[in-house]
């Protein structure tokens, strides 16, 4: 049996130990300087203020519209809770256009009030929403485009803008992914009538649990204050239906620390993007998705397209031999919003109009990355690509086989 036969056949998936005993994650959480956190959390616990906007949260704002160069920073207590807030302070209605190849949360931020995401279709070079393909799905019940920075790189926000205007519609962004990056040589925040990062464990800079709303409009600031904290606008005087999407002081620390070390992640995970870039270099069939240097990039997601006919073996084939070595990959954003409960009932020929989007859903394979994982496993990682595409045929008989 040659090299490459013999590696194969000692694959996990063929009954031997994986190639790694602790398995690599996509969304690993980074940490900080943990002496640093446990100090603030001492400091925390001695002054009894857990949350309801402490020193934390109120230095972390601070230090968010510092780093982004946007007026207003609203921490809450996730990026989901911050886009429902955002939608219903701008009082959207009827009809907003959004990609379908997103997370589920963007969608369901929509629905949960009775607006009606309207799914466009994605640019299959870029995967962010088809500005050309926006127009024809506006309709009289249309009041906002909602935009995904998708990967961290950044929408056609110009054409968004004129877009907007032409059709007098609200234009927001979910940031999630983009914390740390730039359009134009602005950094992301500073775009839209407001724009929502995720500060979830798996994102690149993360508060454990939280999110952000930010902006530059005064009035939309001021209203987004108060509908966070049930709309209380002093003690015992509640101005505005409000809910609680308040950010805790622990998370607020946590914040605080990693952004003393963000740039040190940011460093990581470029370093990571180019050993993946260099070791999957020539590999049939992979293609690694692009950033673009001439913008400040967070390079948190690691994202491969995966031609069929070019590889021999499809995108679910080599998740199934990676996930035997103990390398969770992940499919994002498979199968698309449009294809889950409950929009592929509401729009059962969605999916007509989503041609892109479908095709993305079934190519896209996204690898750990980030501060847990370093050039000797992601070599190893691309050398298990390797040697499967390189074999295929052997390959899918086997997966046939275990199926």
């Amino acid at each position: 049996m040659g090299t490459q036969k013999k590696a194969i056949h000692d694959l996990a998936i063929w009954g031997n130990a994986p190639s790694f005993k602790e398995p690599l994650h996509v969304g690993r959480p980074n940490i900080g300087n943990r002496q640093h956190f446990l100090q603030l959390i001492n400091d925390m616990l001695d002054r009894k203020w857990l949350t309801n906007d402490g020193p934390y949260v109120t230095a972390f704002e601070k230090k968010i519209s510092e780093y982004t160069g946007a007026k207003h920073c609203i921490a809450m207590c996730n990026g989901t809770i911050a886009l429902e807030i955002v939608i219903r302070a701008l009082e959207l209605k009827g009809e907003v256009i959004v990609p379908s190849f997103t997370f589920i949360a963007t969608a369901h931020s929509l629905q949960w009030q009775e607006i009606t995401p309207v799914f466009c279709d994605i640019d299959s070079r870029t995967h962010l929403i088809d500005v050309n393909k926006i127009e024809k799905m506006i309709t009289p019940r249309t009041t906002g485009i909602l935009g995904v920075h998708t990967w961290g790189r950044p929408c056609d926000i110009t054409t968004l803008e004129s877009l907007a205007l032409k059709y007098k519609l609200k234009l927001i962004f979910d940031a999630a992914h983009a914390f740390g990056c730039s359009y134009n040589g602005k950094m992301i925040g500073n775009f839209g009538s407001a724009e929502v990062f995720s500060f979830h464990a798996t994102k690149c800079f993360n508060t454990f649990e939280g999110g952000a709303v930010l902006t530059n409009n005064d009035a939309l600031a001021e209203k987004i204050r108060l509908m966070k904290n049930f709309g209380f606008a002093g003690y015992d005087n509640v101005i505005y239906i409000g809910t609680n999407g308040k950010i805790t002081e622990v998370c607020a620390a946590m914040g605080l620390t990693n952004l003393e070390g963000f740039e040190d992640i940011v460093a990581v995970n470029c370093n990571n993007y180019e050993c993946y870039k260099a070791e999957l270099r020539n590999i049939p069939g992979i293609s690694l998705l692009p950033y673009n240097k001439n913008e400040k990039q967070n390079y948190q997601y690691i994202v491969l397209e995966i031609d069929e006919t070019k590889a021999g073996l499809n995108r679910d084939d080599i998740l199934k031999v990676l996930h035997s070595e103990n390398v969770l990959a992940r499919r994002y954003f498979y199968p698309g919003c449009h294809c889950m409960a409950p929009y592929n009932a509401y729009f059962p020929h969605a999916g007509l109009l989503l041609e892109e989007t479908d095709r993305v859903a079934h190519r896209v394979l996204v690898m750990p990355t980030g501060t847990s994982i370093d050039d000797t496993q992601i070599k190893t990682i691309c050398s298990i690509i390797r040697v499967a595409i390189d074999n295929s045929s052997f390959i899918k008989n086997k997966l046939m086989d275990i199926s």
